[in-house]
């Protein structure tokens, strides 16, 4: 449940309100002339980024082709691409 706070409350006690947020997980919103302008929340922890695999060791640092780059796929064209 959402607990709302004025500006002036939010203010005096922020470190306690924190502090609750963080031990509840509550959500507190604080308000101006009494409509809301920000919640207060429990920061969620970053996840970690995948980290994309690189080459595998046997081929690291040599060329390595699905195919062979010098051979011609001209036969491979329709006759009016070549």
């Amino acid at each position: 449940m959402k607990k709302r706070v004025n500006i002036y409350e939010a203010k005096t006690h922020l470190s306690e309100l924190i502090n609750k947020v963080c031990e509840t997980g509550e959500m507190y919103t604080i308000c101006k002339n009494n409509k809301p302008v920000v919640d207060i929340v429990v920061h969620g922890e970053k996840k970690k980024k995948t980290k994309l695999p690189g080459p595998l060791p046997e081929f690291e640092g040599k060329d390595v082709y699905l195919c062979d780059p010098l051979e011609s796929t001209e036969d491979l064209w329709p006759e009016e691409y070549r």
